[in-house]
């Protein structure tokens, strides 16, 4: 069997710094969302996480959508603060929803393939 794999699609992993979001902030997550901890679930293996940012809570951290499958792996897809925004819009959602129809089904080859041509990135704990 695989292991389980965290990652994150390009958009998502350049946002991160802006929104003041690390790898290990991510990982925390991760953590979470196995254990069933996160907001919303949007429909087709689509879900809404918040993290909280350094000491001031998750309430005025960032939303994360990410895609997963019970015990599969997990794709961070878009991230906003809920100051800058409230919610995704139904277009917004249409097109996560296709995104992570598209990455749940590729197989080891393909995200190998998409993390050489950085499309993809792994999240670590560096």
């Amino acid at each position: 069997m695989t292991r389980k794999r965290i990652l994150k699609i390009k958009t998502f992993n350049k946002s991160l710094a802006k929104l003041e979001l690390s790898d290990k902030d991510l990982l925390i997550a991760a953590n979470q969302i196995e254990a069933g901890l996160y907001e919303a679930n949007l429909g087709g293996n689509l879900y809404k996480k918040r993290i909280a940012i350094r000491n001031r809570g998750k309430s005025h951290g960032v939303r994360t959508i990410f895609a997963t499958k019970l015990s599969k792996n997990i794709f961070f897809l878009f991230s906003f603060r809920k100051n800058e925004k409230v919610n995704i819009d139904n277009t917004e959602l249409l097109n996560l929803l296709k995104i992570s129809e598209f990455l749940l089904n590729l197989s080891n080859d393909e995200i190998r393939s998409l993390l050489e041509k950085n499309y993809l990135f792994e999240v670590n704990d560096d």
